[in-house]
């Protein structure tokens, strides 16, 4: 008898079918990705519409993320529950449902709550995607499938800031979220039509409800620390000091629960698994650095270099597309390539990146910033396929979604710290140039006073002429708090490769035959025990 929870042993799907089934998932994952930063750049228009001010906007896009981080976990669960196809079909149809409803939302307290709904009926849809993905192809095509899949996910980000500038500029906010329901109609019947009868088995699993309350307190306390702790000065406040302290007795607490709970709402022992736990780490701390520099480049180009949203989004939305051309490419070789060499490939390509990045000026032109851009599409290509066929090397067919979701959350979790933890290290490292930086400001330095005089010369009051002054201060300051942060940024990447090897290498099929569920998955029990 198969286990619970897994796809049972059918065929590959041929032909047409596969090819509608790889569009049907690969869209649903990407109108999914794509909501995570869609609304980002429509905030100002929300905010104003609504008649709330722009912090207050931003709970817009944390109220999608901690409903989200909170649900992935919980895939493993679900599926087991009510099967991989009807939770992911139900999971598509309600994220339309609350696509709708965030469209319609009259006021910000009715659009944060449809945008949390949004959030927590979107957690099951990318590790059911994949799981559902891999299950649909040979063995040997394995690694295409997950290129392919791969694909929906890196374009996605890139896509979201540009789609909804556009969107806002030309048409309306809400339009941003109305464009969900077409497609998501459209691959939800795709998906019920292709996979109805590719349903897994199901068991009454008892619900972990205090592993699920913890999994809720501790998760909302980082991401509302996280989201508020810039604002509120950090620990500096009261607020995000108890904040911060509710997530971390909060997560000991789960730690504790739910390593001893029979049925756990996250199944922490897959980190026993050597494959899953290092594989799960050098993804989420390669990620975390990854996301942090996304979203630092961007804020830099609009803020001191007086690129407007759309323009920042055009020239970094370059960087997908050698990641467009080259991930089919490794999906199709890492079968035959240790999949260890290639990330250590990826991680030195972004440390190359970060260290062209770190030599940028203030009269950085468009190619300069260009050219690293498009090499680093490169490095995703060869980071995300092979890191996801690592860490799932030794899992069965029973552990798959369990372990996609865990690790998306973990992932999840290190973007948002990333994300954090660089804006805030860079208004730091920029608050310590700038004091350096003014020190040169004075009257026995001939170079400022020169300029100071040449800018009254130009009509500028003192006053004037001084506020100008502190703004080229600040532009400094915060190119060169960027270049810093670029430069450390290389350094880790370049330490990752070597926890890449503390994975083992996936054995190489030998025979294109069965059905398959992830990468490793045909070694079944004997290679999860091998990899241990």
């Amino acid at each position: 008898m198969a286990a619970p929870g897994a796809l049972q042993e059918h065929p590959p799907l041929q032909g047409a079918a596969r090819i509608w089934g790889t569009i049907a998932l690969s869209s649903a994952t990407f109108m999914n990705v794509l909501d995570s930063s869609i609304a980002n750049v429509s905030l100002p228009a929300i905010a104003g519409n609504l008649g709330v001010s722009p912090n207050q906007g931003i709970w817009v896009i944390t109220s999608f993320a901690v409903a989200n981080a909170i649900s992935v976990p919980l895939t493993g669960w679900l599926s087991q529950r009510f099967g991989q196809v009807r939770l992911f079909a139900a999971s598509l149809l309600l994220f339309v449902l609350a696509s709708w409803l965030c469209g319609l939302a009259p006021s910000m307290p009715l659009l944060i709550a449809a945008r949390a709904l949004q959030g927590f009926v979107a957690g099951p849809m990318i590790p059911l995607s994949q799981s559902l993905l891999l299950a649909s192809y040979p063995r040997a095509l394995a690694g295409l499938a997950m290129a392919l899949w791969a694909m929906s996910t890196l374009v996605a980000p890139v896509m979201g800031p540009l789609l909804g500038g556009w969107i806002t500029d030309h048409f309306a906010w809400p339009w941003i979220f109305f464009i969900n329901v077409p497609v998501g109609f459209v691959a939800a019947f795709a998906v019920m039509a292709l996979y109805r009868d590719r349903e897994t088995r199901t068991r009454r699993v008892p619900i972990d409800s205090i592993g699920l309350a913890l999994l809720v307190v501790w998760v909302g306390s980082l991401q509302m620390m996280l989201d508020l702790g810039k604002e509120l000065d950090w620990f500096e406040s009261p607020l995000i000091t108890t904040l911060g302290v509710t997530a971390l007795v909060g997560f000991a607490y789960f730690l504790v629960w739910e390593l001893n709970e029979k049925h756990p709402v996250v199944d922490l022992r897959l980190f026993r698994i050597r494959n899953f736990w290092a594989g799960t780490a050098v993804t989420s701390l390669g990620y975390g650095v990854f996301f942090g520099n996304v979203v630092l480049l961007p804020l830099w180009l609009q803020q001191f270099m007086g690129y407007t949203a759309t323009d920042a989004g055009i020239v970094t939305a370059p960087v997908g597309l050698m990641a467009l051309v080259l991930s089919p490419i490794v999906g199709r070789t890492i079968h035959k390539v240790d999949p260890r060499k290639y990330a250590s490939f990826a991680f030195l390509t972004f440390a190359l990146v970060l260290w062209m990045r770190s030599w940028f000026n203030t009269q950085a032109d468009l190619t300069t910033i260009l050219i690293p851009t498009l090499v680093q599409g490169v490095a995703m290509a060869f980071f995300f396929i092979p890191m996801m066929t690592l860490t799932m090397t030794g899992l069965t067919p029973a552990q798959m979604p369990s372990a996609s979701g865990l690790n998306n959350f973990v992932r999840i979790i290190a973007g948002a710290l990333g994300a954090s933890v660089f804006t805030t290290l860079w208004e730091s490292r920029a608050a310590m140039h700038h004091a350096h930086l003014s020190e040169a400001v004075s009257a026995g330095n001939p170079v400022a006073q020169n300029t100071l005089q040449g800018l009254m010369s130009a009509g500028m009051s003192q006053q004037q002429a001084l506020a100008q002054i502190n703004r080229l201060v600040d532009q400094q300051s915060f190119m060169l708090a960027a270049d810093d942060l670029f430069r450390i940024s290389a350094w880790i990447f370049l330490g990752l490769i070597a926890l890449v090897w503390l994975t083992r290498a996936p054995p190489r099929p030998l025979a294109d035959a069965g059905p398959r569920s992830g990468p490793g998955s045909s070694q079944g029990a004997d290679a999860s025990a091998g990899a241990r």
